[in-house]
């Protein structure tokens, strides 16, 4: 179930949506764990499972690291928080009151799914008691045994977005903020990324300096939510910038208004999804590639959407 990594980084599968979407890392350190971002309700069962093939209790868990509230990576978090009696919950300060009320955001969630789907993807997010929310604030230190996490805010795919950076393994948990690297996609064990610009704060200016302020601690390996660990790390960074400019360039490029602007730029995406094919040497046919990436287009595309929105408001 675990995949092992060094400096005492851990990974497993979530089992949220499909194999290799969603991914769940453990920071293992003399005895202590941390782990970053939760998945749904429905992965709490595996990631106990996980902790109990790596030998540690629910005892032994110091901190769960939220990038961010989006509920692929945190719908769990309540759920998971009652099975952890000694874990703190870090989330930046603009999604510590949704942890600790998530109405808002089940209500959100219920807006954009519909109930059922929602209650299916998800399931309702639990409240965790504030007191045990650490609000995280950029620069702050997480130590447990010897290791320091260092919290980096990291907007750009959300303003809720914080980083974290592990100072012994010198690699980021970075969530979204550095985008998706699918392992379908690896040409001979060679990587690719791609940009996800998901509603509703994509911000594209900030996401590149989220990305350059990361690059400039000179990371070995980034540990992405989708899907794991890469390195390469100044390649793929490269990769991300080209990437966003691109994902703007068909959104102003785009026409329509409503469900047809978002069509026009779901065209536009996948497009440049063919064309990233042929530059990476990606080995998975059109029909394929389609399937994998069908819902990352219309998520991004519906991001792309809202932000065209927002900057013509901005300017009015």
């Amino acid at each position: 179930m675990l995949t092992h990594f060094p400096d005492g980084i851990h990974a497993f599968d979530s089992g949220f949506v499909r194999p290799l979407l969603d991914a769940i890392h453990l920071i293992e350190d003399a005895g202590r764990v941390a782990i970053v971002d939760s998945a749904s309700n429905s992965c709490v069962p595996r990631l106990l499972a996980a902790l109990d093939e790596l030998g540690r209790a629910v005892e032994d868990v110091d901190y769960l690291l939220l990038t961010h509230i989006h509920l692929d990576h945190a719908g769990g978090a309540g759920a998971l928080m009652a099975r952890l009696p000694a874990a703190r919950l870090v989330v930046h300060p603009r999604g510590a009151r949704h942890m600790a009320d998530p109405a808002r955001l089940w209500a959100g969630t219920v807006d954009v799914y519909g109930e059922a789907l929602a209650r299916e993807m998800y399931g309702e997010p639990l409240p965790v008691p504030s007191e045990r929310i650490v609000e995280a604030g950029d620069g702050l230190e997480l130590r447990f045994s010897g290791r320091v996490i260092e919290v980096f805010d990291t907007p750009g795919h959300a303003r809720h977005h914080v980083c974290y950076f592990d100072r012994a393994a010198r690699a980021f948990f970075t969530g979204d903020t550095f985008g998706l690297s699918y392992r379908e996609l690896d040409v001979d064990g060679r990587a690719s990324i791609w940009p996800t610009t998901t509603p509703v704060q994509f911000d594209p200016p900030a996401m590149h300096a989220s990305i350059d302020r990361m690059l400039a601690c000179r990371p070995a390996a980034m540990y992405l939510t989708h899907y794991s660990r890469v390195t390469d790390v100044a390649r793929l960074a490269a990769d991300m910038h080209r990437l966003i400019d691109e994902h703007v360039a068909i959104a102003e490029a785009a026409s329509g208004e409503g469900e047809a602007l978002t069509s026009s730029i779901v065209t536009g995406l996948r497009g440049l999804l063919y064309r990233e094919s042929e530059r990476q040497g990606w080995t998975l046919a059109p029909q394929q590639l389609d399937a994998l990436m069908a819902m990352d287009l219309q998520l991004n595309a519906q991001g792309l959407a809202v932000w065209l929105a927002s900057r013509q408001r901005a300017t009015v």
